[in-house]
């Protein structure tokens, strides 16, 4: 398979994924998913099945449309796919990031980790389910790769507050396949995690989070690992992630990612 067939694999990913549990809603040549029932709220991307040029005023109207259902103004799309979303959306108003694509090319073995800390996937019925899920809240709250004061005090207090509603979707979520999660966890419970979602043969691992006071003792690395291996056990053909920069596609790559393509997303100044 080609490079390029690669990245178009994982375009289509992106377009099915959001489908499991949203309604699109075509506007022009972008797609919107919106949410039905409970759960996060999802981006708009370019469609896939007819690639028109993308305009700034096409933009605003899906901005507009965002608005008005009170979702996120969010876009993301690929690089590689979409050459004059980047222009289109900065014209329209919104700040452009672009992260490093990786795709996996060959696994290798585990890093090592410290004797206290285990290497798991989270069953639907972990009594730490609520604690797993809060370490990227507390994770993506201070980014960076750099070791700071927030650990399992601040984990804590979030999870504290998720609604039990949110967890049982979750629990639903892992039940039926749709997503998995894995954590890496000490004796005071998890300290970094992350999930991945299967479409197709198709894996996206998203949402690799360390507690800053547990960083640069390699558990992102081992919960990647973890969930790539798993998503390979699954029968996932592709397994890809994006990275928020250079440094961190660096450490993605010692474990068998190598980058392919620009992941891009754009979203209003400050968001």
């Amino acid at each position: 398979m080609s490079e390029y067939e690669v990245i178009e694999r994982i375009d289509a990913f992106c377009d099915a994924m959001p489908r499991q549990r949203t309604r699109a809603e075509v506007i022009g040549p972008l797609v919107l998913f919106v949410p039905v029932g409970p759960g996060w709220p999802y981006y708009a991307r370019p469609r896939v099945d007819e690639r028109l040029p993308v305009t700034a005023g096409d933009v605003r109207s899906v901005r507009a449309r965002q608005r008005e259902l009170l979702v996120p103004e969010s876009f993301e799309w690929i690089e590689q796919t979409a050459p004059g979303m980047a222009d289109a959306a900065a014209a329209a108003g919104l700040q452009v990031h672009a992260h490093p694509l990786l795709v996996l090319t060959e696994l290798g073995p585990p890093p090592a980790v410290p004797s206290t800390i285990s290497i798991r996937v989270i069953t639907p019925g972990d009594p730490q389910l609520d604690l797993v899920w809060a370490v990227p809240g507390v994770a993506f709250g201070h980014p960076g790769t750099d070791i700071g004061e927030a650990g399992v005090v601040e984990r804590d207090k979030i999870a504290a507050d998720h609604d039990g509603g949110t967890i049982e979707m979750l629990r639903e979520r892992l039940r039926s396949g749709q997503s998995v999660l894995a954590a890496a966890s000490g004796p005071n419970g998890p300290l970094a995690a992350g999930s991945y979602q299967l479409v197709d043969e198709v894996a996206e691992i998203t949402g690799v989070g360390v507690l800053p006071a547990s960083r640069r003792r390699g558990l992102g690395a081992a919960v990647t690992h973890a969930l790539a291996a798993d998503a390979l056990a699954r029968g996932a053909r592709t397994v890809f992630l994006s990275a928020t920069d250079a440094t961190v596609a660096r450490v993605y790559a010692r474990l068998g990612f190598r980058e392919i393509g620009t992941a891009m997303i754009g979203e209003p100044p400050g968001a």
